[in-house]
């Protein structure tokens, strides 16, 4: 019997072996940091300082606004500059707390004391990680003190771990992997307390046979976890197929993986939740990869939030080459940069900078309707007759046509002969729908 995956799905160069091997190196920012106030799904943090006022590291400087929100903490201690808006990697200025760096790393009081975390309950855990303003940090940056609290928590019966790393050239969960695994199991028990009736899973794909066995060994005594591998193929690590690969169950664009029995976190997402619980350490770190071709010297760092990107191309030696594109995650889901002035937030994973933009240079054509697009769709859409809904800006089919489903990947993308925009078009598309159900969804309530 083979490995569990799901249908559809592609399999790209991979390119990890260019940073893989290197293990995590400790990189202090200098000069400003910049820390948006805006690093997480849903509404953003209310600012807590201003110009002149002294911070530590640990400190609250942003406080959760409303249900779905994030507090922003300081990494570093120094003086607040000012409170403006700024550049991030999304290509808009949000407002951001301007930080100078003195240097000397004073944290607050109580940062970094050990503490037990089977003598707190439920809610003492729920309010650390909030107050700790971990949020998704595989990219999607959804507030985790909400995800670890579903209206029935009885029903959840799998917490997963998701290891699988499937993005190419990206490899900082894998660093972690082996060399927090113990952080990791923590991080996964104290989960574990918030639901009695759950079991918990570490899934990894079998690239990583080195992680598979690493963790399977550690959690040979832990009767309640067990340790999953799954078949290499992007996008393993999305969400919804990563439910399905490891327990057969279905979800779609209106479900949540609690409506399943599932709660789903990224590798480094759980570690940070047993660094704030067990170490009374808030987030205030990445781990991320700076890898591809242009660059001189493939690294994965552990970098202070706010640290600016040019600060990792500085440390990883330059470029080989001047990059024909630069790109803010990995390379099938990330953001294509202008500008390298922009901060580390709490959803950066890596930075990844190509001598050549394979896709710029490959000309688009008409659709040949080959059907490869709908072969490799893990949403099971149908891309060519969505990419003339697009085409046409009609909403209304695009929906009837389930556009909905599309869960943004860039498989189709990706295996296009005719090389068309497909995922960049129904991207756009999906936040046309999303509009306009907010705006009805405030007509009702006017």
């Amino acid at each position: 019997m083979g490995l569990a995956t799901f249908k559809g799905g592609i399999h790209p160069y991979e390119g990890k072996e260019l940073s893989e091997n290197k293990p995590v190196q400790v990189l202090q920012p200098k000069g400003e940091l910049v820390f948006p106030l805006s690093q997480h799904i849903g509404a953003p943090a209310k600012p807590l300082v201003a110009a002149g006022d002294q911070v530590l590291v640990g400190q609250k400087i942003g406080e959760a606004e409303g249900f779905i929100s994030a507090c922003v903490i300081s990494s570093v201690s120094g003086t607040v500059k000012t409170v403006e808006p700024r550049l991030t990697v999304s290509g808009t200025k949000v407002m951001s707390v301007i930080v100078e760096n003195d240097e000397k790393y004073q944290a607050v009081e109580g940062f970094g004391v050990q503490r037990d975390p089977k003598t707190l309950s439920k809610e003492e855990i729920r309010s650390i990680i909030k107050e700790a303003g971990i949020v998704g940090l595989g990219g999607a940056g959804f507030p985790n003190h909400v995800k670890l609290s579903p209206k029935d928590e009885s029903k959840i019966d799998t917490i997963i771990v998701n290891g699988a790393e499937c993005e190419p050239y990206l490899t900082s969960d894998y660093r972690l992997m082996m060399e927090e695994s113990e952080s990791l199991i923590g991080g996964l028990n104290i989960i574990l307390q918030l639901f009695e009736n759950a079991k918990g899973v570490i899934a990894i794909e079998d690239n990583k046979p080195e992680a598979v066995k690493r963790m399977t060994e550690l959690v040979k005594d832990e009767p309640r976890i067990t340790v999953f591998s799954l078949k290499t193929k992007y996008p393993q690590g999305g969400e919804r197929p990563m439910i399905y690969g490891v327990t057969g169950r279905k979800i779609n664009s209106s479900m949540l993986p609690a409506d399943v029995g599932c709660i789903v976190d990224n590798v480094d997402t759980v570690i940070s939740i047993y660094n704030a619980v067990a170490k009374s350490t808030p987030l205030i770190r990445r781990i991320l990869t700076v890898t591809g071709d242009a660059i001189t010297n493939p690294q994965n760092y552990n970098v202070r939030t706010g640290t600016s990107y040019s600060e990792l191309i500085e440390a990883s030696g330059g470029f080989k080459t001047e990059p024909e594109k630069v790109i803010s995650g990995g390379p099938m889901m990330g953001q294509a940069l202008f500008d390298f002035n922009v901060p580390v937030t709490k959803t950066s994973s890596s930075l990844v900078c190509f001598e050549k933009d394979e896709v710029a240079e490959v000309p688009t054509s008409a659709c040949i309707r080959c059907g490869r697009c709908v072969t490799v769709c893990p949403g099971r859409v149908v891309p060519q007759l969505l990419i003339k809904t697009a085409e046409q800006s009609d909403i209304e089919r695009f929906v009837k046509l389930d556009g909905m489903e599309c869960c943004e990947c860039g498989c189709c993308s990706y295996i296009c002969p005719a090389k068309l925009p497909l995922t960049q078009s129904f991207k756009e598309m999906r936040k046309q729908v999303l509009a306009e159900r907010k705006k009805a969804q405030e007509g009702k309530k006017a």
